[in-house]
């Protein structure tokens, strides 16, 4: 298999993104970058790996699974990671009780879905999962890391009146109107190695300073590696922070021994 180390980076306008982006990052003058994206390559193109920056909401939306996705497409599953949030900044995951389909409709209608949202207040080192079907939303104020399935399947259910298509039959079709599962969140330390993801469709760990033997051994074979801090060499290629790549195996690259990656690899 052949596969650039470097993934190449996509910076993709999104009318909730910001014009000043935090550092590395430089965006074009005059632009709202919301998304950075680290386009997949063939052989390893079953993830997707973004940043992510916020000044507004984004829209309530869900996600079809791999078995609700049109034909010919994956479902999405996600997660979260944030790196930075303002004060009063807050992410909107499943319900705060349960709805029935027909109580999500009205809701998305009327514009009191956002309400019937669970806000968790968000800060640095709080983690997300997300399984396909949860209702969700983004608020502003958020820098976080995205990993998922390499997929853009995303029905609206509400978008605050601006003139962006919604997609309400779709997205209830695929939507769960149950609470976010506690075991999917937690808040972790970026000082300290942890295991966030194993499973059902990636797994995924936060890692300072040089992988263990073990860490090898969880991941075989290909891995996506993306730097928070530090850099990720393979030979004379250097994967620094705000960039990610793709190792043919952890063992091949030298990571800083102050640095902290994001490894990232899919299964099944």
């Amino acid at each position: 298999m052949s596969i650039q180390p470097v993934l190449p980076t996509r910076l993709v306008e999104k009318v909730w993104g910001r014009s000043t982006l935090p550092s590395p990052f430089a965006g074009p003058d005059g632009k709202q970058i919301g998304e950075i994206w680290f386009e997949p390559q063939p052989g390893f193109d079953r993830l997707l790996a973004k940043y992510l920056f916020t000044s507004e909401k984004l829209s309530v939306q869900v996600h079809p699974s791999d078995h609700d996705a049109p034909d010919g497409q994956r479902g999405k599953e996600e997660c979260w990671l944030v790196l930075d949030a303002e004060a009063d900044a807050r992410l909107a995951i499943g319900f705060k009780q349960s709805l029935s389909r027909d109580q999500m409709r009205a809701a998305a209608v009327d514009g009191s879905i956002e309400d019937l949202l669970e806000w968790y207040p968000a800060q640095r080192g709080d983690f997300f999962y997300l399984p396909a079907g949860t209702v969700h939303a983004i608020g502003p104020g958020i820098s976080l890391v995205e990993i998922q399935q390499n997929s853009d399947v995303t029905y609206r259910l509400f978008d605050y009146g601006r003139p962006r298509q919604l997609h309400l039959e779709e997205a209830l079709a695929v939507a769960n109107g149950e609470p976010h599962e506690p075991r999917f969140r937690r808040t972790i330390d970026f000082d300290k190695s942890a295991s966030l993801v194993e499973g059902p469709h990636f797994r995924l760990d936060y890692l300072v300073g040089r992988p263990a033997p073990d860490l090898a051994l969880r991941f075989p074979g290909p891995v996506m590696a993306m730097p928070l801090i530090g850099d990720v060499l393979i030979g004379n290629t250097r994967i620094g922070a705000g960039e990610c790549g793709v190792l043919h195996t952890i063992s091949d690259a030298l990571f800083a021994d102050q640095g902290a990656t994001l490894i990232a690899q899919p299964v099944g």
